[in-house]
């Protein structure tokens, strides 16, 4: 991996290959589509892996991981400012400057890497249905955006084992949202253009859930509305 520090002092980032910073310019779109002054979290997980983080505005947090390095190991910078340096840099393999630090923007912990329990397993097509029942609720009531009651309302229970997990409608809009479940056609949205066996991976620990798609991850702590029991 690039030595960092020699070229840009504070901060950098380096991206392992072409598809890596396709990847991470993609994740960082998607988020300045929820919020054009979006925040991005960079995070060092072992020598050759990083996430990136955002706020959707869901009370969600996304992730995506990318082979790479940052340095520091822990820093927030501006997803306009990220993705213009990333679009700039495709075709080479040079590290980049991220932009200035914005740790200050940033609220919150993020979840632990370690530490959740595989629950279930469900059909990537159900959540985007139910997505798209939620869309058309919130158009059919006239509303600009999803009400609060409709986020917060538990849509799906999973199950496994002793462990019973209620999903919530916020986190449904934010993995669709994010583009994380993989499509056949242009329309994220659309339940036909995902494939039957295309899963949604359901973990939870003692204090988050998360839903791994192929693309990423929504993560919710359990005090924000999650519906989390052990029978």
């Amino acid at each position: 991996m690039t030595d960092l520090t020699p070229s840009f002092g504070e901060r950098a980032v380096a991206l392992a290959g072409e598809s890596d910073r396709t990847d991470l310019a993609a994740f960082l779109t998607r988020a300045l589509r929820l919020d054009e002054a979006a925040v991005v979290r960079l995070r060092r997980r072992g020598d050759d892996v990083l996430s990136a983080w955002i706020m959707t505005g869901f009370d969600v947090l996304a992730a995506r991981i990318v082979r790479g390095t940052v340095h520091p190991a822990d820093l927030c910078v501006a997803a306009d400012s990220l993705r213009t340096a990333l679009t700039a840099s495709l075709g080479t393999a040079k590290a980049i400057d991220p932009g200035w630090a914005m740790d200050s923007a940033w609220r919150g912990a993020l979840p632990p890497d370690e530490g959740f329990a595989h629950v279930d397993d469900v059909p990537a097509r159900v959540l985007v249905e139910l997505a798209q029942q939620g869309v058309a609720l919130t158009r059919d009531a006239g509303a600009q955006g999803p009400p609060a009651s409709l986020l917060a309302q538990e849509v799906l229970e999973v199950s496994g084992g002793e462990t019973v997990v209620g999903v919530p409608m916020r986190m449904v809009f934010a993995l669709g949202a994010m583009g994380f479940v993989p499509t056949t056609g242009r329309d994220s949205m659309a339940a036909d253009d995902i494939a039957a066996d295309e899963v949604v991976r359901v973990r939870a620990s003692n204090t988050w859930i998360r839903l791994d798609a192929r693309y990423g991850s929504v993560y919710l702590r359990r005090s924000g509305g999650l519906g989390l029991t052990v029978l």
